[in-house]
């Protein structure tokens, strides 16, 4: 797939995929939308000492720096594992290029912004103490034979239903429930209703929240005791 760097609004920058005319991230702001997603809306809603996360897909890493620099901002008295498909692997240049690291005024960010790029897929390996990372290359349909620890933490954060409208429908959220902890959270910049109605068919307490700038509302979505066969 042939892709660009484009600058969001928010000064942080995103890759754009010419073929499906798509961006990894929102025009209004990449690192904006990260922040209110996956960290104000998962991430800081989650209160566990290990938090296993389970993110579709790895994309750019923007959302595993986000995630570290929260924890940089903890006690550090707890850990995280941070799991994450993706089929597509961004490359080096790409990398260097989006230089999200600049973003933060964390110095450490930068030698770990490329640790993340850098360390090996198929292993959980340590990021910084207490925060561990899993990359793995696969297309999103293998997770159901993954073998992966009760997930605690969804970042739902595929390509948008536009351009793959499968990856939104009742087959993939099923298989991603089955991986999930009771009383795990999903989040999503999603709030298509028949997102909300697949995940209240799976028997999650779905919730709408206020979306990151340029969009209105995203959904977020509790597990519960009852499972689904």
């Amino acid at each position: 797939m042939k892709r660009e760097i484009k600058t969001t609004s928010d000064g942080s920058k995103t890759l754009y995929i010419n073929d499906l005319d798509e961006c990894y991230h929102s025009h209004h702001g990449a690192l904006q939308e990260a922040e209110h997603v996956f960290i104000k809306n998962g991430l800081n809603l989650v209160n566990k000492n290990e938090i296993n996360i389970l993110e579709l897909g790895f994309g750019t890493g923007l959302n595993v720096l986000v995630t570290i620099n929260e924890y940089l901002k903890t006690n550090k008295n707890h850990v995280i594992n941070y799991f994450s498909l993706e089929k597509y692997p961004i490359n080096e240049s790409e990398v260097a290029d989006l230089d999200y690291a600049s973003l933060f005024c964390e110095q450490n960010l930068t030698l770990i912004g490329e640790k993340i790029h850098r360390i090996e897929w198929e292993k959980l390996g340590e990021i910084i103490q207490g925060f561990n990372l899993k990359k793995i290359q696969c297309d999103f349909y293998d997770l159901k034979s993954l073998t992966l620890p009760p997930i605690d933490l969804v970042y739902y954060d595929c390509f948008g239903a536009r351009v793959q409208p499968d990856l939104w429908e009742k087959p993939l959220f099923e298989m991603v429930y089955h991986k999930m902890n009771t009383n795990a959270l999903l989040t999503t910049y999603s709030s298509k209703g028949s997102v909300r109605r697949i995940l209240m068919e799976l028997g999650m307490k779905v919730e709408k929240r206020p979306g990151p700038p340029g969009k209105r509302e995203m959904l977020i979505a509790w597990k519960r005791e009852k499972n689904i066969e």
